[in-house]
């Protein structure tokens, strides 16, 4: 860590009580709002949300709530530590503007012999993935949808309602029993005989779990969303030919996969499990995160099902960590293509890092979703999904992600053309040789930020900010799926353009009152585009997005930042919230 780290001012918390003027939107009559609490003595955990019968009985088991306790007691400290260090390092960016692979794991690096664990069953053809929401039709679906795996989406595709997560649980834990057929307005939903593989991407480190305390601290989400999964799950995927599966989010450090690696060996021990049968795929989609990928991958090799292009949250961490960084300013967000330098370099490097350890490199998602009303828009759109699925193919990826069912066509047909096996591990890729400034090159040629650019960012940022406040995390909009990445790109862009004084090829400035100028006009019309979205939520989004753009660095996450207007209309109160403005 640089000496810079000294006497800089510490960043804004993440984990913040919306003001009081954001507040009015949620409280009635200005009156706090009542919480519900149920507490269960022998694990020491209070529940701070009504949870209906069948959620106490079939998922708050003892067992489950005392496993899950033990995660928190184990793991807790260890996981504020990180964060904290999270923190540090972003004041050394700030101060240094240095990022680079490094010194003290060079030997991990540099040794060519270790590998990591087989693929568990039913991984080692992962060539095409859908993911999606645990709501229960979604589920369905999606083991349906002829995809080789579905990622369950606890994360960036999920509106984190207490309703939402602990009914997802219920749904996955039917699902893997295959008890999940459902009849909705006259229409049957059953699960074929092949399904899907089943991932489980729980929420990442950052977050807290506010509706579920645990001897009176808030429980990490992340331990919540995999804890309940696992114990109900576990011992029952093996029975039936697989394994308990899962995709981890928002890695920024290789300590932060140790982490995970800790929690597996002892949630295995816990339930008497043998080691390794956990298998885990890591999302690089943070900038510090692609210079560590072989350490990464080295702390869980023993566990690991290899590594994902998390595309979109890429590009949200590579502005936010270069925040201060005057020239790093990226164009229009369709500009900046996975062809630009320091996408493709990342591509690259991950490839051959995954290969070189015997373990998948995953393709990003491919947002486009069918366009029913319009035959040339979706020939259109098709053809852009085949030609993305075409780039990764022939890069070496092993397989891919896709946003809805229809897709899985598409993305099959070219991956199967393409592919002589079951995956692409004997791609070694050894003309790669990337380097810390292929990772940090910025240039994305002719890419201009335009008035379209900028509208189309804030429009997209209302719309998916007050349909995650309404409760849906998975929003199509423009013909594309939008999930929390999207609208975090767009949020820290604005931010960037407003920052460091950007113009429109008018040369008119990019200002503050100029995006709530766009505010003003294009929030109302939310309110038609997405169903159950309320003008509160507008109301917040708005004000959130205006102020966002004043700070003098953007806040860490928006679902953070948000997440306190979810748990006071389940019920909790303001002042359970862990951090004040």
């Amino acid at each position: 860590m640089c000496d810079h780290t000294k006497n800089q001012p510490a960043p804004a918390v993440a984990n913040v009580t919306p003001c009081n003027n954001m507040l009015r939107h949620f409280l009635p009559n200005n009156c706090e709002p009542t919480s519900h609490y149920t507490t269960h003595s022998a694990s020491g955990i209070t529940i701070h949300a009504p949870v209906s019968t069948k959620i106490d009985v079939e998922l708050f088991t003892d067992g489950a709530l005392k496993f899950i306790s033990a995660l928190h007691r184990n793991f807790e400290a260890t996981r504020q530590s990180l964060l904290i260090a999270r923190e540090e390092r972003q004041r050394c960016y700030d101060a240094c503007g240095k990022f680079d692979f490094p010194t003290e794991t060079a030997h991990i690096r540099n040794d060519p012999t270790w590998i990591c664990a087989t693929p568990g069953p039913g991984l080692a053809d992962r060539r095409v993935e859908i993911t999606g929401p645990p709501d229960r039709k979604m589920v369905v679906n999606a083991l349906n949808s002829g995809a080789k795996t579905f990622m369950a989406d606890f994360e960036d595709s999920t509106s984190p309602t207490f309703y939402n997560i602990v009914n997802g649980q219920i749904n996955l834990r039917d699902a893997v029993r295959r008890q999940i057929d459902f009849e909705s307005n006259g229409k049957p939903y059953k699960l074929t005989n092949n399904p899907a593989v089943l991932i489980v991407r729980p929420r990442g480190w950052h977050l807290d779990e506010p509706r579920v305390y645990v001897d009176g601290a808030p429980m990490s989400a992340s331990l919540f969303d995999f804890g309940l999964f696992f114990y109900h799950n576990a011992f029952e995927l093996v029975a039936r030919g697989h394994g308990p599966y899962f995709y981890l989010p928002k890695l920024e450090h290789y300590l932060e996969a140790r982490l995970w690696n800790d929690v597996f060996l002892f949630s295995q021990s816990y339930i008497g499990m043998p080691h390794h049968t956990i298998r885990a795929t890591v999302l690089i989609e943070t900038l510090p995160a692609a210079f560590q990928m072989e350490e990464i991958l080295w702390e869980l090799r023993h566990h690991s099902a290899g590594l994902n292009c998390g595309r979109w949250d890429y590009i949200f961490s590579f502005i936010k960590r270069r925040r201060a960084n005057r020239l790093a300013i990226l164009p229009d967000r369709k500009d900046v293509t996975m062809t630009v330098g320091f996408m493709d370099s990342y591509v690259r490097l991950l490839i051959h890092t995954c290969h070189k350890r015997k373990v998948a490199a995953m393709g990003g998602m491919s947002a486009q979703i069918p366009i029913k009303d319009n035959l040339q828009a979706n020939e259109a759109a098709m053809s852009k999904v085949h030609a993305d699925k075409l780039r990764e193919v022939t890069a070496g990826h092993d397989g891919t992600w896709i946003a809805h069912p229809l897709i899985n066509q598409i993305a099959r047909k070219v991956f199967d053309e393409h592919m002589l096996g079951a995956n692409q591990y004997h791609v070694r890729r050894e003309d790669v040789c990337v380097q810390a400034a292929h990772l940090l090159d910025h240039r994305v040629l002719p890419g201009k930020v335009t008035e379209e650019g900028v509208r189309s960012n804030v429009a997209t940022a209302l719309t998916y900010m007050a349909a995650w406040l309404a409760g849906n995390g998975c929003v199509p909009f423009n013909h594309l799926m939008e999930d929390a990445a999207t609208a975090e790109i767009t949020r820290v862009q604005l931010w960037q353009w407003v920052k460091y004084g950007s113009r429109l090829e008018s040369g008119f400035p990019i200002t503050a009152d100029y995006i709530d100028q766009l505010i003003k006009e294009l929030g109302p019309p939310v309110r038609n585009l997405i169903p159950g979205v309320r003008d509160r939520e507008i109301a917040i989004a708005s004000e959130y997005l205006s102020s966002q753009v004043r700070r003098e660095w953007p806040s860490e996450f928006l679902t953070s930042d948000l997440m306190p207007y979810l748990a006071i209309a389940d019920g909790v109160a303001p002042r359970l919230q862990r951090a004040a403005l």
